[in-house]
């Protein structure tokens, strides 16, 4: 009887360290620890993907916007505004009624992650 307890007890706690083991969490699907190989700069990689695609207009980022953080129109706007832009594209809650390639998305991540610099 003693046993038959152990090797339940040893199958229950395997299964709950393999159901443990399965998350899919939005920020691991994109490989968020690797950036090797991912040349970012502020101003040939992000702000054209800000201005593209949440920038246009002031109904979502552009000029005079009033949306969420405000408008995206120039570094210092975006830059303050870096962790919660990576979670709005990385969770795909932005852009509204578009989406980023995951090219896009890993660039903002990766532009976040080494410090969201203005290079």
């Amino acid at each position: 009887m003693k046993w038959t307890y152990v090797v339940e007890s040893l199958i229950v706690g395997l299964i709950l360290l393999g159901m443990g083991a399965c998350t899919n969490k939005k920020d691991d699907i994109l490989n968020p620890n690797d950036c090797s190989g991912i040349e970012v700069k502020f101003s040939t990689n992000i702000n054209p993907i800000i201005q593209s695609s949440c920038a246009f207009n002031s109904g979502c980022h552009g000029v005079g916007s009033v949306n969420g953080p405000g408008a995206f129109t120039d570094y210092a706007k975006i830059s303050a505004s870096a962790n919660a832009i990576k979670d709005a594209v990385v969770s795909k809650r932005m852009p509204l009624g578009a989406t980023l390639s995951d090219a896009d998305i890993q660039k903002i991540k990766c532009w976040v992650s080494s410090g969201a610099l203005n290079n």
